[in-house]
């Protein structure tokens, strides 16, 4: 009998060492900053997709604001991208004349659940770059705030009709 009851403590030992060595070695799961942001101007959007290891695809999508694209939806895609922690950087192709460069970090907004407008704000500065038809660029630097936009959390459920 007490051949069985020390091999039913080292089983019990094992599981209760196993189960402090997983809760030690597990990682909080990494947020997910991907989706869609405000932008400048209301319908303006900034679309953010975090990929392995730190890349960062997306675009803005804005109205034009020269006399030839005014009120025109001009989609400006990332030439590169980077996610570094909450800190996030990206570099805007040029499309009629205009690029951005963002430089900030994502941090929790009033959104009270993931999924909520706002639970996310992605918060630093942006860049503008314009350049001319002689070639010449300039550059205006502001601090910006984009909130998340909500995101439909019950993607993987189809509705009934």
């Amino acid at each position: 009998m007490s051949c069985i009851r020390r091999v039913a403590a080292c089983v019990l030992w094992l599981v209760l060492a196993e189960t402090v060595i997983s809760a030690q070695t597990a990682q909080a799961p990494a947020e997910n900053y991907s989706g869609m942001y405000s932008f400048l101007q209301d319908g303006e959007f900034v679309q953010i997709s975090v990929e392995e290891e730190g890349r960062v695809t997306g675009f803005i999508s804005r109205f034009g604001d020269l006399e030839s694209d005014r009120g025109a939806f001009l989609d400006q895609f990332f030439k590169e991208g980077k996610l570094d922690g909450k800190k996030l950087t990206f570099d805007t192709q040029i499309v009629h004349g205009i690029s951005y460069a963002f430089k900030g970090s994502f941090e929790r907004g009033q959104g009270k659940n993931p999924g909520d407008e706002g639970y996310y704000v992605l918060k630093g500065t942006l860049t503008q770059f314009n350049t001319d038809s002689n070639k010449k660029t300039s550059s205006r630097s502001r601090e910006v705030a984009f909130k998340s936009f909500p995101q439909d959390m019950d993607t993987g459920q189809q509705k009934r009709d």
